[in-house]
């Protein structure tokens, strides 16, 4: 179960990591990737005020969300991302969407990354008691889900990103959900672009279509799938996911790297060492 203490009404919190230094140790030399300078916001999906869905259980999206990504965020940090930023915002919902788009436009960063934890439409659900509570659950369907928009001014760099972030999480024996393609899906329905990764399309989602860096969505997980609840709270599915998310951060700053000019030394490597008489004419 997840407690979380009371939050002001007013709250607009960019936890930003230290100042950035030197390169850390655990970069390997031969990583392309400068870490200290690769900027990540990790979105915290709703807000106190509108918490998104309940879980199977009772406990809020928004507690979940807040306290996966500041784990996701102490990751990163550790491996060496030191201006990951943790986005969390206040206020109604479209209000919040709004504002959040707004400060993660208004900072130099490389990736935006929304995090969340998934429901499912009310016809899906059934009704139990936990602790003398009536509460709503469906165990149909478990799993995590990656979304990306094609109206992001950089959907390929996003795709690319989604890519590496489910291939880290299938590593980590963790598996997407396929039902969102399913026609039963109706209006909520996604359109799968990448099967073996779990990335779906979501052209309208506000935070993927109006920032300007590559942005992904994380549904980390179905919280109300009872089982699924539960595994979502645990120290080990928590570790799990950040170290995937931290992995693929990682694959994507190297692979977006430029590339250093190839050594001069390098260039003339099996070739002649000789001059043309041109270059130096007699004297």
């Amino acid at each position: 179960m997840i407690y979380l203490p009371r939050i002001g009404i007013v709250v607009v919190s960019l936890l930003l990591a230290p100042s950035a230094g030197a390169e850390t140790s655990n970069a390997a030399p031969a990583d392309r990737c400068n870490r200290s300078q690769f900027r990540v916001i990790l979105d915290v999906g709703h807000t106190a005020e509108v918490p998104g869905a309940m879980s199977a259980r009772g406990v809020s999206e928004y507690a979940f969300n807040l306290r996966l990504a500041t784990q996701i965020k102490q990751k990163m940090i550790e491996a060496g991302f030191a201006r990951t930023v943790l986005l969390v915002t206040a206020g109604p919902a479209r209000q919040s969407l709004a504002k959040r788009v707004t400060l993660a436009n208004r900072m130099p960063a490389q990736l935006f990354l929304s995090i969340h934890h998934d429901s499912v439409p009310a016809r899906f659900k059934e009704t139990w008691e936990y602790e003398g509570k009536s509460h709503q659950f469906s165990d149909r369907f478990n799993g995590h889900s990656i979304f990306i928009s094609n109206d992001n001014e950089q959907a390929k760099a996003s795709l690319q990103f989604g890519r590496l972030l489910g291939k880290e999480l299938k590593a980590r024996d963790l598996h997407y959900t396929p039902h969102y393609k399913e026609p039963f899906m109706g209006s909520r329905q996604r359109l799968l672009v990448d099967a073996e990764a779990g990335v779906y399309r979501y052209d309208q989602l506000i935070v993927l279509r109006k920032t300007v860096m590559p942005a992904v969505l994380l549904e980390a997980g179905s919280i109300v799938n009872r089982d699924e609840e539960i595994a979502m709270g645990t120290p080990e599915r928590q570790a799990a996911i950040s170290d995937a998310v931290t992995e693929a951060v990682a694959e994507f700053c190297a692979a977006r790297a430029p590339r250093q000019p190839e050594p001069v030394q390098a260039r003339r490597r099996g070739k002649p060492d000789t001059v043309s008489a041109a270059a130096h004419p007699r004297r």
